[in-house]
C-alpha cells in the first residue's frame, strides 16, 4: 500500500477544511459589521422591556439602542443611538449613558 497517497489525501482534504472555516469566518465577521447598534423596545419611565409594536406609531416605548435585557429591564445601552458603538463579532455593544 502507499502511504505517501495516502498522506496526500489527508492534507489536501484537511486544507479544504481550514478553507472552510476561513471562509466562514469571514463571513460571520461580514454580517457582524452593520454600523446599526442592536435595537429593542424600552418604556424610558420604568425602562422595563416591551413588544417592539410599542414602538411603532402610537405606541408608549421608544428604542433602546446596544445593551441588554435583564429580569425584564434594558440595562446599559442608551436610548441615544448615536451614544452606542457596534461591537464585534456576537454583536456585543458598549453604550456611553443609560439615557432617560
Amino acid at each position: 500500500m502507499d502511504t505517501s497517497n495516502t498522506n496526500r489525501r489527508r492534507m489536501r482534504s484537511g486544507a479544504v477544511a481550514l478553507g472552510g472555516m476561513g471562509l466562514l469566518a469571514a463571513t460571520l465577521v461580514a454580517c457582524g459589521s452593520s454600523d446599526e447598534p442592536d435595537k429593542r423596545c424600552a418604556s424610558r419611565s420604568t425602562l422595563d422591556h416591551l413588544n417592539m409594536k410599542e414602538c411603532k406609531s402610537g405606541g408608549h416605548g421608544s428604542y433602546y439602542y446596544g445593551g441588554r435585557v435583564t429580569n425584564g429591564k434594558v440595562t446599559g445601552g442608551s436610548f441615544d443611538k448615536s451614544a452606542v458603538t457596534r461591537g464585534g463579532i456576537g454583536g456585543h455593544s458598549s453604550s456611553g449613558s443609560s439615557g432617560g
